[in-house]
């Protein structure tokens, strides 16, 4: 009698398996320019991130990463190199996989003093593209744009691919993303602490995802 619950569930599981499958979306999104729509996007914050990488000590790379990224995308493929895009990343939910190093990064400085890193109420950080030049297959380009952070304004250029398009799913609107990857030096921007046990070179990887509006 006891085998029966573990078959009868496993029978269960059998049959509903496929039924999931029917239920699920399939891949919605394909790596086709054809199927981007012009007109102005906004950033999905839910499946938008900004991913950071330092060096630490010479041991191993560490990783953290910015979410909740707002802003609008610019797009006519008619004209992709008039694309534009601004985004705002919201520097207080940054994250790592450390609760003591997360609290590292948003502490207040010793006795009123500068913070080590953000401190408890950074601004903001924001970047404002300013060219977009596009390769001869115009699947990837170098963006440059204006990168403010800790309240200094640097230019910053991102290696940027398309990723796909399509309509989502769920709330069916077109969609586009794509994948970004850059370097900056972090000591441009007032961000000192450390270096070089942990590197200045902070190297970034975007993942961006934008609906139409």
């Amino acid at each position: 009698m006891r085998r029966i619950a573990p078959l009868a569930a496993l029978a269960i599981a059998i049959v509903a398996v496929p039924t999931v499958i029917a239920q699920s979306p399939g891949v919605a999104g394909a790596r086709d320019k054809t199927r981007v729509a012009a007109g102005t996007y906004a950033a999905d914050p839910g499946h938008t991130l900004v991913v950071w990488e330092v060096d630490h000590f010479g041991f191993s790379r560490y990783s953290g990463l910015f979410g909740d990224v707002t802003g609008t995308l610019v797009i006519d493929p008619a004209n992709p190199a008039a694309s534009k895009v601004d985004v705002t990343i919201p520097v207080v939910k940054v994250t790592t996989a450390s609760a003591g190093l997360t609290g590292h990064l948003l502490r207040a400085g010793k006795d009123g003093g500068k913070p080590d890193f953000f401190g408890p109420a950074p601004a903001d950080a924001k970047f404002v593209s300013t060219s977009v030049v596009l390769d001869d297959d115009g699947d990837e380009a170098k963006v440059t744009g204006n990168l403010t952070l800790n309240g200094v304004t640097k230019a910053v250029t991102l290696d940027v691919d398309f990723h796909g398009a399509g309509t989502n799913p769920y709330n069916k609107k077109a969609t586009v993303g794509f994948e970004a990857e850059g370097k900056i030096r972090r000591s441009d921007f007032g961000i000192a602490f450390g270096i070089p046990a942990v590197s200045d070179e902070v190297e970034l990887e975007i993942h961006a995802a934008f609906e139409k509006q």
